[in-house]
């Protein structure tokens, strides 16, 4: 798939078939994140995959508006550590958005559907993967393949709505 057609056609998916992922499909979407640009190179992240039913249910109650997780043919948990003198966090959550980004296309260009889902509870987030002090979870990724095909539900603002040249 053309990158320009995967990011226009990109949609959120919460609903899986239940298939599971060939191996060699999710290692082509951690790698994928891998190449995500950083600040500095540091690449200052890690992944835990998960892809046991009993463990994916668990982590569908790490947030709020986490349900899909329990249906998704895997899970990848995006870890950082937390800011040290001299970073940002936000530096790091714009590093980690970019490598989320590349994550969800490489899996929507595979025909893998996915959507992030907010940590609410560290602790059991931790608790459950297991990551050591001095480092966080904020985002876990879902992936499967799509129960339905998507369709577009609202549509996107114009760009010219949101373009402003040289000043407001």
């Amino acid at each position: 798939m053309d990158t320009l057609d995967a990011i226009r056609s990109l949609r959120a998916i919460r609903r899986f078939d239940g298939r599971p992922l060939p191996e060699d499909v999710l290692e082509r979407i951690l790698e994928a994140g891998r190449r995500a640009p950083s600040s500095m190179n540091e690449q200052r992240w890690s992944f835990v995959v998960c892809t046991d039913r009993d463990h994916l249910r668990e982590l569908a109650t790490i947030g709020d508006y986490a349900e899909h997780i329990a249906g998704a043919a895997a899970a990848v948990a995006l870890v950082t550590p937390e800011a040290e003198e001299g970073w940002r966090r936000e530096g790091i959550a714009f590093d980690l958005g970019q490598c989320a980004q590349n994550l969800q296309l490489a899996a929507w260009a595979l025909g893998v559907g996915t959507v992030h889902a907010a940590v609410y509870d560290e602790d059991r987030t931790r608790e459950l993967l297991g990551y050591p002090e001095g480092w966080r979870c904020d985002y876990l990724l879902s992936f499967g393949y799509p129960e339905h095909a998507p369709t577009t539900r609202g549509g996107r603002k114009a760009l010219g709505d949101l373009v402003h040249r040289e000043r407001w």
